[in-house]
Formats: structure tokens, C-alpha cells, sequence
């Protein structure tokens, strides 16, 4: 019987038993099934995921395992855009918010005007930042090393001091996006 080698990553992980996580596993083929397909076997919703590499090439749902296939299976991605790479979707998943703390207020409205979606309130409490990061899977963009190393965080860039000018810059070389992409 044809098997195949199988990587998830990061937060498809959390559809898959403790011992298919973040390690190779190999799994039996039975008959001729779509990449597709067998990810819905694994418990895997097909919108979750945004690059699937056979082998180490992009392929689309559509392609057929065959036996000694290695098949890496990653989600949205946040910090590479994945636009050129990916035969899944015209459109890779990756929708970047973020959400500033207080000491960013300078950088909020000319992000906006760059098309940004970025949530900021002065009066949010750290708690407030960490759980709306968390909710509306937001990238916290902060000043303060204590809020990127809190075990609650999630996604956090952690911006220097300097202009406005170089700190959206930074956001945007760090994440690897353009204004037109948001």
C-alpha cells in the first residue's frame, strides 16, 4: 500500500491528535484521493489552509498523493507574503489588523491612511489589547518589551523608537507587505 509523509504547521496542528503534531508522520494511501481530500481526513477544514508543498513544490488541492510523496501543509501566513508562490488560491488567506497600544497613537492614522486596518482606543487596558489580539487574531504593535513577552500574546511586533515614518516602515519590511495589499 502507497504511503506518504505528512507535515502540519503552526495552528493546523490543533485539529490533529497529540501524536501528529508538529513532527513527520506517514500515513497509508487508500486508492487515488486528492490532497484535498485527505486533509479533510485529517480533520483539517481546506479554508484553514494557504500553501500545500509536495515535495517542496506549490500544488492545488487537486493534486493526487502518490506513494513516497513528503507533503508540507501550512496555514495563513502572517509575516511572508506567499502571493507568488502559492497555487491554492489567487488570493493567499492572509488578512492582516492590527492593534496599537497607547504609545503608538502617532502611527495609527497615517497607517489608516495607507489602508491598514488597525484597531486603537486609549483607554484599553493591556488585558484589553492581549484579548482583542487574541479574538480578532489582531498583530499587537508595541513599544513596550513586557507586552511581547506576556504568555497570552500571540502575534506582537515590537516596534523602536524613532519617526513615524520609520516605524511603519519597519511594520511593513518586518511582515512583508505593501499598502495595496491590506
Amino acid at each position: 500500500m502507497p504511503i506518504a509523509t505528512f507535515r502540519f504547521y503552526e495552528e493546523l496542528n490543533d485539529f490533529l491528535p497529540n501524536d501528529r503534531k508538529k513532527v513527520d508522520f506517514e500515513a497509508k494511501l487508500n486508492g487515488k484521493k486528492s490532497i484535498k481530500k485527505i486533509i479533510e481526513e485529517f480533520g483539517i477544514p481546506p479554508a484553514k489552509v494557504d500553501l500545500v508543498l509536495i515535495n517542496g513544490k506549490s500544488v492545488d488541492f487537486n493534486y493526487i498523493i502518490k506513494d513516497g510523496d513528503r507533503v508540507s501543509v501550512y496555514p495563513v501566513f502572517e509575516r511572508l507574503n506567499i502571493q507568488n508562490v502559492t497555487q491554492l488560491r489567487l488570493v493567499p488567506l492572509r488578512r492582516i489588523q492590527f492593534i496599537a497600544d497607547s504609545h503608538l497613537k502617532k502611527i495609527v492614522n497615517p497607517m489608516r491612511m495607507l489602508g491598514f486596518n488597525i484597531d486603537f482606543n486609549e483607554s484599553y487596558t493591556t488585558q484589553d489589547i492581549i484579548d482583542k489580539s487574541v479574538q480578532e487574531k489582531r498583530i499587537i504593535l508595541t513599544t513596550r518589551k513586557e507586552l511581547k513577552r506576556s504568555k497570552s500574546v500571540t502575534h506582537c511586533i515590537l516596534i523602536r523608537l524613532g519617526t513615524t515614518k520609520k516605524q511603519i516602515t519597519y511594520v511593513m519590511e518586518y511582515l512583508d507587505v505593501k499598502p495595496s495589499l491590506c
